[in-house]
């Protein structure tokens, strides 16, 4: 949901790539709440992070716990963590709900980013 946001809140300002310490491809919960925003996920994979340790990055952003603790660190970038629960935890019937909550809440943060203000 991050890089969706992040493409479409700030055009091409950034060159966003996304990847997780344990890639399970996009959650059907993540595309359908994003597109509840006209924000598109379905052409979006989810890579894992080993195939972009030879990049250079300005900033890597971790968004959960886990994330933080095995991404591999990426010299000369900023990095920044952003904590968020992992709405496919949540019990069945309440997902549809966190996954708003955590779309929202990644939102807020990547405005604040994208103003400039420190996150």
């Amino acid at each position: 949901m991050a890089e969706g946001l992040l493409r479409h809140l700030a055009g091409n300002r950034y060159d966003v790539s996304s990847a997780g310490t344990h890639p399970q491809g996009v959650h059907p919960k993540s595309i359908q709440v994003m597109g509840e925003l006209g924000i598109e996920l379905i052409s979006q994979s989810s890579d894992h992070v080993d195939e972009y340790v030879d990049q250079r990055f300005d900033y890597v952003v971790t968004v959960c716990d886990r994330a933080k603790e095995q991404c591999p660190v990426f010299p000369n970038a900023n990095a920044l963590h952003w904590a968020f629960d992992d709405p496919s935890a949540a019990a069945a019937d309440e997902q549809t709900i966190e996954f708003r909550r955590v779309r929202d809440a990644i939102r807020s943060r990547i405005q604040l980013f994208i103003a400039g203000e420190p996150v």
